[in-house]
């Protein structure tokens, strides 16, 4: 079994403190080491998540990995790189699609890693339908999300809201709080110790187990 090593915490530790070009390229081959090793997880990752969500098998890793070069074309930020190893499992086709489907993000980094899933910023087609969902089947993603397990590994949904009832919806709606988000998000924090321990993949498939659900929900309006 695959695991997060101490030394990737180490590499990313350093990087923080060493975030320019001359320093990652002399530490280039524990980039790729740590790299090797995170991309080897998330293999593992994609078929134990594809025990119960099949439509996400058809994924490898390298599909579903963030590069670790920073776009700061328009950041004040001008660090080159991200101090942290992400990857997006999605049953969306293609990379370049990944925000267009519900799915299960993992987020690598000392004091800041994470488990999450949901809709982050759903382009317009989609957030109008998953609205109407909510509309019409409010009590399906209520059930979901106040569940005795979610709210165990997730506590509350989070996501920026419209400060007003979007369009088509009045602010006595009974499901207006539901109604206002813009993103649909769930997130489970981990520690440095969680990571690196023998479990963590254990771990994340039940993590994202509990997940599941509140995803098909997301999901299901585009079918």
């Amino acid at each position: 079994m695959n695991r997060i090593s101490q030394d990737t915490f180490t590499f990313l530790s350093d990087l923080k403190q060493n975030n320019n070009r001359e320093w990652f390229l002399e530490n280039k081959p524990r980039f790729e080491t740590a790299k090797k090793e995170f991309e080897l997880f998330v293999d593992e990752l994609i078929i134990e998540i594809g025990k119960f969500d099949g439509s996400i098998g058809h994924h490898t890793a390298k599909e579903c990995i963030f590069r670790i070069y920073r776009d700061v074309r328009f950041s004040k930020d001008k660090s080159p790189y991200k101090t942290h190893f992400g990857a997006h499992i999605t049953p969306a086709a293609k990379k370049s699609e990944i925000h267009t489907k519900a799915g299960y993000y993992l987020h690598i980094g000392p004091g800041e890693s994470m488990l999450a899933g949901g809709a982050y910023l759903p382009h317009g087609p989609w957030i109008s339908a998953i609205r109407q969902e909510i509309n019409y089947h409010a009590d399906d993603l209520k059930r979901i999300i106040n569940s005795h397990g979610f709210k165990t590994l997730f506590g509350e949904i989070e996501g920026e809201k419209l400060k007003k009832a979007p369009k088509g919806y009045t602010p006595d709606h009974p499901e207006i709080e539901l109604l206002r988000y813009k993103s649909f998000l769930a997130t489970h924090k981990c520690s440095d110790k969680k990571v690196t321990s023998k479990n963590f993949l254990e771990h994340c498939a039940k993590v994202y187990h509990e997940l599941y659900p509140f995803d098909q929900f997301l999901n299901r309006v585009q079918d």
